[in-house]
């Protein structure tokens, strides 16, 4: 199994950065895509669930958390701007475990990871709202990259 790296679903626009953007939760659309990741991720028979606190990324991993049956971990590591914190957490994680995070924060940990392991990702850092990166790490060292879709 490898690491996943999940975006978390559509949310909506944020109409301005503020402390109420961290509640800003899934759309009908997002709830949709967080019910889709279930089929995809459960057959790789994650161990562990690791999310951004902000709702929408709680709520993005809240039905493949119920259908394995394990509690969500939080890490502020993984909230906007923290991008630095995140690729320490996410390059020492051990395989099967599934990371929620943000658009900027995936974007910014995928091209680090990609420019440091020397692996061309076969699309554009961090991809639709939703989508999943399948991430083949060794010794903290991205050796390849699959993107699925939401």
């Amino acid at each position: 199994m490898s690491l996943l790296l999940v975006r978390h679903g559509h949310a909506g626009h944020k109409e301005q950065p503020s402390r109420t953007d961290r509640r800003r939760g899934l759309t009908q659309r997002g709830l949709r895509q967080a019910e889709q990741l279930v089929d995809v991720i459960v057959p790789l028979r994650p161990r562990r669930i690791i999310s951004s606190p902000f709702t929408r990324c709680l709520e993005t991993v809240a039905p493949l958390a119920a259908a394995i049956g394990i509690e969500v971990e939080t890490d502020s590591a993984l909230t906007p701007s923290r991008t630095k914190k995140a690729f320490e957490l996410v390059r020492d994680l051990p395989s099967g475990v599934v990371v929620c995070t943000h658009g900027e924060v995936m974007g910014s940990l995928l091209a680090r990871l990609a420019e440091e392991g020397g692996v061309d990702l076969e699309r554009r850092p961090p991809g639709l709202k939703g989508c999943v990166w399948e991430l083949t790490m060794r010794s903290g060292k991205l050796l390849g990259a699959k993107y699925i879709a939401p």
